[in-house]
């Protein structure tokens, strides 16, 4: 379902011109209630945590530049606007969807700067924006530093392309009503997708709705890097 909805999404961003380097890659079911499932390999890829291991371990989880400083050695500088281009195309996916269980085990990214989200297993939860301290340095949001240039309209440009086609969406959502999925198994269920889409708003209360939950991640980025070095010393053998 995931999977399907990306694509939707990406061919409403290239229909208006914005391409966010997404990565949807296959995968199949193998059959009813079989858990099973055939998934395409995204070659040359790392998850963000080893990103952050390769930069001082599992203290690694609170340093705002591990990954700035993993794309210096890796990427020359038009590969890095992959990176800003996918990291703002999948904030935007990811919260419209509602992702949960997002951690740094669960976003990857190729040798070619492409960022990507793999494990979508929950979905229309409320869920706080995925745009960490580390992504935000990417962007530029740390003063005193030259760095690309703030990636933000991007991600307000993704958003209201996605609430513009809010119809689309609910529709192709509300289809999926009786297809068996735990979090679509009634109409109360789409509250979180209308909530974020704001379609009963205005395009600029839904930009001022939309800018405030990046000023939330300003302000609680903290909280993801903890969440995310404790993720890291659980894994630890």
């Amino acid at each position: 379902v995931v999977f399907q909805t990306l694509l939707v999404m990406d061919s409403i961003w290239k229909e208006k011109g914005l391409d966010f380097n997404l990565v949807p890659y296959g995968c199949i079911s193998t059959g009813f209630n079989i858990m099973i499932r055939m998934i395409e390999i995204v070659r040359n890829a790392i998850t963000f945590a080893s990103v952050q291991r390769s930069q001082g371990g599992v203290a690694g989880a609170f340093k705002n530049n591990a990954l700035y400083d993993w794309l210096e050695r890796k990427c020359p500088f038009q590969e890095k606007v992959k990176v800003l281009n996918s990291c703002a195309g999948y904030c935007v996916a990811t919260y419209v969807l509602g992702t949960g269980d997002r951690h740094n085990d669960n976003i990857m990214i190729t040798d070619q700067g492409n960022l990507f989200h793999i494990d979508f297993g929950h979905i229309l939860e409320r869920v706080p924006f995925v745009l960490t301290p580390e992504f935000l340095y990417v962007m530029g949001r740390v003063k005193g530093r030259p760095t690309l240039p703030v990636h933000g309209p991007a991600c307000i440009n993704a958003y209201l392309s996605l609430r513009a086609q809010s119809r689309l969406l609910v529709t192709l959502f509300s289809l999926m009503l009786l297809t068996g999925i735990p979090e679509l198994s009634m109409s109360q269920d789409m509250r979180y997708l209308l909530t974020a889409l704001q379609q009963d708003q205005g395009e600029e209360e839904a930009r001022n709705h939309f800018l405030q939950q990046i000023a939330l991640c300003e302000q609680k980025g903290w909280t993801v890097q903890a969440n995310w070095w404790f993720h890291m010393m659980a894994g630890i053998k």
